[in-house]
């Protein structure tokens, strides 16, 4: 398949009435066609891997073609994966290209969990860019949140506690709630010593207190510890 059949076939698909809903929510400076995540999958399963190579040299106009590349190199076997995750993650500048992204990563990195944490999701949560390191806490939370990696997470967390960028924060709060639902006790710990800057400290309570999974008590009690 060529890079201009895949344009003809994301303008073929375009909804404009989600094109005009979702413009709305997704702060980026690539035009938005109006494609819906599934059809965009349902593209990217058609394409065959002997052509990804060369459709990864093309580079992406809109967000839709960005989602399908990313798409694409999650496809790849681990190795060639980690080739090009880099290249992915550097194009992109908004939060949806970016969840959609890590999420399809899963399978992946769930087989390789310590390796891809030493050689990606540390170097993501160092950098100065807020969506790689938005990308670096949402890996987390998609692959990490076990007994085994919680107190990595929050020393990581800790080590973000200056960072200003809106779309680190609410990552970082995110992160935190899931944790929460997941190991109150240990997350609870960690509040109690947190030094998170007051905003993302009561986003996280304020998220976990939206979820249906905490019982009514402790979101009144969670509710004391804010800052």
């Amino acid at each position: 398949m060529t890079y201009s059949e895949i344009r003809l076939e994301l303008t073929r698909n375009i909804d404009d009435d989600y094109q005009a809903f979702v413009s709305k929510g997704i702060p980026t400076e690539r035009p938005i066609l109006g494609v819906r995540v599934p059809t965009i999958r349902e593209i990217a399963s058609k394409i065959p891997r002997e052509d990804f190579a060369k459709i990864l040299q093309v580079e992406p106009i809109s967000l839709e073609e960005l989602m399908l590349r990313g798409m694409l190199i999650a496809r790849m076997p681990y190795e060639e994966m980690m080739k090009n995750i880099n290249s992915q993650i550097d194009l992109m500048d908004d939060w949806c290209s970016c969840d959609t992204f890590c999420a399809s990563l899963r399978p992946l990195v769930k087989k390789h969990k310590a390796e891809f944490f030493e050689q990606k999701i540390d170097p993501f949560l160092g950098s100065k860019k807020e969506i790689t390191v938005r990308a670096g806490m949402v890996l987390l939370l998609g692959n990490y949140v076990d007994p085994d990696y919680l107190p990595v997470i929050f020393d990581r967390i800790e080590s973000l506690k200056t960072r200003e960028e809106y779309y680190v924060k609410m990552s970082i709060a995110w992160l935190l709630a899931e944790c929460f639902i997941k190991f109150p006790d240990e997350t609870l710990g960690y509040f109690r010593v947190s030094m998170l800057e007051k905003w993302t400290f009561n986003k996280a309570i304020s998220k976990i207190c939206d979820s249906l999974r905490v019982e009514e008590d402790m979101k009144v009690y969670l509710k004391t510890l804010r800052k």
